[in-house]
């Protein structure tokens, strides 16, 4: 399952980030930003990161995704417009096909709780990373 490995993913560089900050003892939430266009099904994903924390200081911790829309724009014509599912990348204004993806792939950690409720550090805003 591919929201498995996105899940320990997320659990790896949460808990790099732990270490570095020294004092953190649990995790209560961790935040991502899910792209509609990433292939990863949210749901999927929560249930798969529920069962990787266990026995690790994310144990117990939130999931919270955030929805990002996946969003297009025409080189030729610069029409921008919302690429939904499934995708649409022929610029409804102009008919062309050179277009660019705006946003929609994201896959990043967008914030973490620690236990004692104050804000971490985030780890990165990077791409998550998998190994398959």
């Amino acid at each position: 399952m591919h929201e498995m490995s996105v899940a320990l993913a997320v659990i790896e560089q949460v808990e790099t980030a732990a270490a570095e900050a020294g004092d953190v003892t649990a995790v209560r939430s961790v935040r991502l930003e899910v792209g509609e266009l990433a292939g990863v099904v949210p749901d999927s994903l929560a249930f798969c990161f529920e069962l990787a924390c266990a026995g690790t200081l994310l144990e117990g911790a939130e999931l919270l995704t955030e929805a990002v829309p996946g969003r297009a724009r025409c080189t030729p014509c610069a029409d921008e417009w919302a690429v939904g599912m499934p995708p649409s990348l022929i610029c409804p204004a102009c008919g062309g096909v050179s277009v660019e993806l705006l946003s929609g792939r994201e896959l990043r950690i967008a914030g973490v709780r620690w236990e004692d409720g104050g804000p971490a550090r985030t780890p990165a805003r990077e791409p998550i990373s998998e190994e398959c």
